[in-house]
């Protein structure tokens, strides 16, 4: 059985091109930064876990997913930082998905604490300069199919 070959990274003289150099570093440190707020959030989920007004079953599920997802952006990020294309793609929807999903937990009464519509806000915007950055035209020229 063969599986047939498909471009999964770049060249790199489009990973090493100043502007590229840039946008890869400033996705890398939000992408850090959301993850390191949602570490800090999940601490916080478990130190006031016995305090029903801070933190429910909705926070609880919320923090390990944010968790979790921060955690494969920044896999992805680093991934496409080195040339692979799948992990940009990855990147682009995942980044999305969030900032729709963040706004819906702030929009949503009464679902979730005020401390973690906060917290969802700092994370938001990290994530939109994520957009901004994944989708700009200086990485969607890198991974343009060749």
């Amino acid at each position: 059985m063969s599986r047939r070959p498909h471009p999964v990274a770049t060249s790199p003289e489009n990973l090493h091109y100043p502007r590229s150099l840039a946008a890869f570093r400033g996705t890398k440190l939000l992408v850090g930064g959301y993850l390191a707020l949602s570490v800090l959030a999940l601490v916080a989920i478990v130190l006031f876990r016995d305090h029903p007004a801070l933190v429910n079953d909705a926070v609880r599920v919320r923090g390990s997913i944010v968790v979790a997802s921060a955690s494969v952006m920044f896999g992805c990020a680093v991934h496409a930082a080195r040339g692979s294309r799948g992990a940009w793609r990855r990147l682009r929807v995942i980044s999305g998905v969030m900032v729709g999903a963040i706004v819906v937990i702030i929009a949503v009464p009464g679902a979730f604490p005020v401390w973690l519509k906060w917290e969802q806000g700092a994370c938001g915007l990290l994530l939109i300069g994520v957009v901004l950055l994944v989708n700009g035209r200086q990485l969607r020229g890198v991974f343009a199919a060749g």
